[in-house]
Parts: structure tokens; sequence; C-alpha cells
């Protein structure tokens, strides 16, 4: 037998209207195995016999493997693929993703969304908003990930809604989803990061979305990342921690060293500052109630999730110091991104485990203004000493 049987056709003389689209496929037929789907996810009763739950079992009965993976063959039909759409068939595999512990399942519903992304419709809406899980998921899954890549790479108006969200959304959770994405689009695959740092070069890949009712600005990426980190800051660390990584990940590249301007380099030493502030907060507050105990476990995580952020703002802040040149470093100081209270605070939190960095990049520094590097060199004086 094929690994999968033919797609079931819709019987000329069943009820009119039955037929998919243009399609010689049953609604009815589709619409009864998505519905044994859920019931598989969620059974509606326990099994009396004492067993598993169907969504805990690891293997499927044949019929149900049949069937679905016709709705696997079928899913690539444009028409298929928007009435699975339609029938929020995405949800119901959200739900096979969370609960079923069958992997066979799981690489079938995979695959169906496969096929589903090589619509742009249906790309578009798996990749927005409320369905950002959803695809988080799929990028996740190792068989299918390259596939998914492959799509959003080709499709140019992703890279508008991501940084639409991320420029201009107050939902911090939202914010974070996005943010996972992003991180692990960049972590897949780096000639789409290279290609959304450039913005451009991944808008000739693929056709232009002509249906929609206003044109998106020219969105930047990194502009667009920063300005989300600014919203999840101060309500979700581990949401920081995520688009603190996708900027470690744009380091990694040559143009993604040059995208990054001085800008985030005083955001960098901001957040540092802002740390700082923290930490002192912290110090009083533990004096002023040294005999409560109450909350201590929510204190201790959250000075985690900040020691966590801390270690990586300075591997980024080290790495682009390292990188300066005597224009930048002019650039910084004429836009007050560099100046000694500044400087203090990244050598201050830099040393002297990136002594290296800080040594670079005080030398270009004193090309650019000698002043302000000798009273640097006061202030630490272990530069000094090495210079």
């Amino acid at each position: 037998m094929d690994r999968n049987p033919s797609p079931p056709c819709s019987d000329a003389e069943e009820e009119e209207g039955d037929a998919v689209g243009n399609t010689v496929y049953s609604k009815h037929w589709l619409f009864s195995v998505l519905t044994r789907l859920i019931e598989v996810i969620a059974p509606a009763e326990p099994d009396p016999a004492g067993g598993s739950p169907e969504g805990a079992r690891t293997e499927l009965d044949e019929e149900m493997e049949n069937d679905i993976c016709k709705v696997w063959d079928m899913s690539m039909d444009e028409d298929v693929a928007l009435f699975l759409q339609e029938f929020n068939a995405p949800d119901i595999f959200m739900g096979v993703f969370a609960k079923s512990k069958c992997p066979r399942l799981t690489e079938i519903c995979v695959g169906i969304l496969g096929n589903m992304a090589c619509f742009q419709d249906i790309c578009m809406s798996i990749s927005k908003d409320e369905n950002l899980g959803l695809l988080l998921t799929c990028l996740s899954q190792p068989e299918v990930a390259n596939v998914w890549v492959e799509r959003i790479r080709e499709n140019p108006s992703v890279y508008d809604c991501v940084c639409f969200i991320m420029s201009s959304s107050t939902n911090v959770d939202l914010l974070v989803k996005v943010g996972e994405v992003v991180d692990k689009l960049f972590d897949l695959d780096e000639e789409l990061m290279l290609n959304w740092i450039k913005n451009g070069t991944c808008r000739s890949v693929g056709p232009s979305v002509d249906d929609s009712p206003e044109e998106l600005p020219d969105f930047k990426i990194v502009p667009c990342i920063l300005e989300a980190a600014k919203q999840v800051r101060s309500d979700n660390p581990e949401g920081l921690d995520v688009y603190m990584h996708i900027l470690q990940l744009l380091t990694t590249v040559d143009e993604g060293i040059q995208a990054i301007d001085m800008p985030l380099i005083g955001s960098l030493i901001r957040i540092l500052q802002y740390m700082e502030g923290c930490g002192k907060r912290t110090v009083e507050n533990s004096k002023e109630s040294e005999q409560e105990e109450t909350g201590r476990t929510d204190v201790n995580e959250e000075d985690f999730h900040l020691k966590i952020l801390k270690d990586i703002c300075c591997e980024l802040l080290s790495n682009m110091l390292q990188e300066l040149t005597k224009e930048n470093t002019l650039e910084g100081l004429h836009q007050g991104h560099l100046n000694e209270e500044t400087c203090s605070c990244a050598f201050q939190n830099l040393l002297p485990l990136y002594f290296a960095s800080v040594e670079s990049f005080l030398e270009v520094l004193r090309e650019a203004d000698q002043t302000l590097a000798d009273n640097l060199e006061k202030r630490f004086p272990s530069l000094k000493v090495h210079t």
C-alpha cells in the first residue's frame, strides 16, 4: 500500500455544493476527518477500560493515519488549503502539538501546514498575531523548518508584518512571541537574516502584494528590534533576553554589525545603568526587610534573570566597542551616546572580563577625544598601566 492513499472524491449524486472549491474533493469527508482529529486530542469520554486517553497514545490506528494522510495530499491544492484555513484547521493542529504524544500525528499535521504555507495568503495569516505560537511550533520541527523558512524568505509581507508589530505594538505578550519567531528564524537561516538586515534583497525574491489597502513604511530591522526591546524591558525580563539574543545573532555577521549603529550602544549602556539602579534598590530593600522571607523566591528569580540580561548586554557591548572606528566614535560623541558618564558605566561593567575590548576602544577614543580618554584612564587605573 502507498504511504498516502488516493484522496477521496465527492460523489456526483451527493448534495449539491459538497465539493471543495473547483475540486472534486468532499467537504463532508474533510469535516469528518477533522472532527475525528479533534476527538483524538480531546476525547469526549475517558477510556472505560482504564487505558490511556487517545491524546496520550504514541501510535495512530491505521484508518486514522490513512485518512489524515489523504488530507496531507489534498492540502497541496489551494482550494483545499483555503477550506482548511476557514475550518480553523491551524487551531486544531495547535491542539495536536500541545496534547498529542504521537510523533507520526505531529509529523502529518506539520506537513499539512507546510503545504498550506505554500499559498501566500495562508502563510501570511499563520505568520500573524494570534498564530505566532503555531508558526514557532512549525519552525521548531526539524523536518519542515526549512520549508517554512523558505516560504517566509520568499514572502516580503512577513518582514513587513513582523517589523510593523515590533515598531508599533504595546502588547508585551505579542512582542515576546514575535521576538521568539525572529530569534528562531535568524538562528535557522543566516541568509534570511542577511536579507532582512539589508532590507531589500528579500523583497526582490517574491511577488509583491497588490491587495494591501495601504503601503507600509520602509522598515529597518534594527530600529524595530530596539523599539520592541524598549517596550518589553520593564514588564518582561525573559522577553528582553529574547531580543538581546536577536541582537547577538546580528553581530555574528559584518552586515549586522554595520546595521547596528551608535544608538544601540547608547541603549545597551542605558540598560546597564538601569540594572545598576535596580541592584542598588534591591540592596536597600533587603536591608529594610532582613527579617521577612515572604517573596524571597520571586526576588531571587528576578535577580537571576537580571544577571543573564547583564551578561548578554556586556558581551554584545564588548563586541560592538571592539568594532568601532574613529568615525563611528566621533559620531557617538556628537550624538551624545558616548560621554564620560556612559563610558564609565560601560567600563565598570565590562572590566576586567572584557579588558581587551575596552583597551581597543580606548585606543580609538584617544584619536577622537584625547581629553575624554585621559579622564577615563584616571578613573580606571588598570587601563593606564597597560597603555
